[in-house]
């Protein structure tokens, strides 16, 4: 239950080849899964009952792409079709969805105070975070390459069933409990200042009279 601090990935030196120029290594090994015969390759969205760990394998080293999200949120929506075109990217990679409001406790394991979150697993063990602003497929797939090395299939763009699913790109009305929290926190905060500043001066000498006057 204590949370999951992320790895400090360091660029491994370059190799030389013959004296000539490196060839960078990658920063994550990941193994690549055995595609043979699998012809759909679809982003799988947990529910409410389903652990992550159930998921992930601590004895393998393959790699997977999770992201943490909820459906009110305008960013995850805007996301969601670049995140649903990555499995035809990388067919060699996973790609697991989850509900962050559903699974609060993962979030706070894994250091999630605001979504989407997108984080990169080599088998049970969180490797990187995705942290770039411009959330797109060209970005996902730089961070991708440049953690593990893979390279994405070219062919690959955003389509219109990427639009409707299966990480949906409507919103959906709902509670924004993160916000709600922050925004309860800094009133507690402000209401607990002001008390604390009208006690410290009515301690101090002389301010009692000039509410009395």
């Amino acid at each position: 239950g204590s949370p999951v601090v992320l790895e400090t990935v360091l660029p491994a030196p370059a190799e030389e080849a013959n004296g000539t120029e490196g060839v960078k290594t990658p920063k994550v090994n990941c193994e690549e899964r055995n595609v043979t015969g699998v012809e759909n390759f679809t982003l799988q969205i947990l529910n409410v009952s389903q652990d992550l760990m159930e998921f992930l394998n601590p004895n393998s080293s393959d790699c997977t792409l999770v992201l943490f999200y909820t459906p009110w949120c305008r960013f995850s929506a805007s996301l969601a079709p670049h995140f649903n075109s990555l499995p035809r990217a990388f067919p060699t990679l996973r790609f697991l969805a989850l509900d962050a409001s559903q699974h609060s406790s993962l979030s706070t394991r894994f250091g999630t105070v605001a979504v989407p979150n997108i984080l990169l697993f080599q088998g049970a063990k969180p490797m990187a975070r995705f942290n770039h602003t411009d959330r797109t497929l060209e970005t996902l797939k730089d961070f991708i390459f440049n953690q593990t090395g893979i390279e994405a299939k070219k062919d690959v763009t955003v389509t219109e069933e990427d639009w409707e699913g299966p990480l949906p790109s409507v919103l959906t009305k709902g509670i924004d409990w993160l916000l709600l929290f922050s925004l309860l926190f800094l009133a507690s905060f402000i209401m607990y200042a002001t008390i604390r500043t009208e006690s410290i001066r009515w301690l101090i000498p002389g301010q009692e009279h000039e509410h009395q006057e």
